[in-house]
């Protein structure tokens, strides 16, 4: 297995999208920095989609003037479409992350534009931030299963993966969109991904809907994935995925790598004490573990 892993973390953006609480500006600038502090470089900080679809992240452009630039932390934009790319650019984005779906239908739902079209677009963002200096990347949404569609065809999968690596993106991240995979199916999908994208590096995304999640991250470090996302506490969900809920809490996803001598560079005390801290501002306990266990074994005191 790999030495280190890196962990983009996905709270502010994925996970609050899906909150009924929307937290200010003031407090999702506070739970950046409080990641950034805990070891955490590669942050996805807010979405730019349109505020009437996704209110809480309504304030993007406000959340990324506030946040300190720092040469040690990506800040990352999420985009649905050309709109959403130049309100991104405008902004103090260090890199930009572009969901296409694998799924027709949820790329309808999602962003007005079936795949194709959105990998058109994709395309046209990818040429234009090379001239700004941005690095993209995208995120194959429903790589796994459809609300709609059902699941997704491995074939299929490996079409859009091929289509969206020849845009020039610098790393395409395969997402359990709805939380249906399971580790022989990620074990199978990223290789078969990973052999129509030549050297693109992989990423891999996993929402913990059907208790899998942690598995399935597991899986794709087998398969030599070294990037995976999650989010503080395993807050999250995607409001066009009906009962999907959070990603894998970066919490618990921590306690198993460095449990298995995999580095992270993330401290798991700290990363905990975000946690807690994100709590009550989201109005209910969160979905990790390890908050609630503590860490093992205990620190000296």
């Amino acid at each position: 297995m790999t030495e280190r892993v890196q962990i983009v973390e996905v709270g502010p953006r994925d996970g609050l999208q899906n909150e009924s609480v929307i937290l200010s500006t003031e407090h999702k600038i506070d739970m950046i920095l409080r990641l950034a502090g805990a070891g955490l470089t590669r942050i996805e900080t807010v979405s730019f989609a349109h505020p009437d679809k996704v209110p809480q992240m309504a304030d993007a452009e406000a959340v990324m003037e506030g946040l300190p630039q720092r040469d040690d932390i990506s800040y990352i934009g999420l985009i649905l479409n050309w709109r959403g790319w130049r309100r991104a650019v405008d902004t103090a984005v260090d890199e930009s992350n572009m969901n296409v779906s694998a799924s027709n239908t949820f790329n309808q739902r999602n962003q007005g534009s079936n795949t194709d079209e959105t990998i058109d677009v994709l395309g046209q963002v990818v040429r234009d931030a090379s001239a700004a200096g941005i690095p993209v990347t995208a995120t194959i949404a429903t790589s796994w299963g459809c609300p709609f569609e059902g699941e997704i065809p491995i074939e299929r999968l490996v079409l859009v993966a091929n289509a969206v690596s020849e845009t020039g993106v610098s790393e395409i991240a395969l997402a359990d969109t709805i939380g249906v995979a399971d580790p022989w199916s990620v074990t199978e999908r990223i290789n078969a991904v990973r052999q129509s994208v030549d050297d693109i590096p992989l990423r891999a995304h996993f929402h913990n809907t059907r208790n899998t999640g942690i598995a399935n991250a597991y899986a794709a470090v087998l398969a030599g994935v070294t990037t995976l996302d999650s989010s503080v506490g395993g807050l999250g969900g995607c409001p066009f995925a009906p009962n999907a809920t959070g990603n894998i809490p970066t919490d618990d996803l921590v306690y198993m790598l460095e449990r298995a001598g995999i580095a992270t560079g993330v401290s798991l005390e700290e990363i905990i004490a975000v946690s807690r801290f994100m709590e009550p501002l989201v109005g209910k306990p969160l979905e990790a573990m390890m908050p609630k266990a503590g860490v093992f074994p205990q620190p000296p005191s």
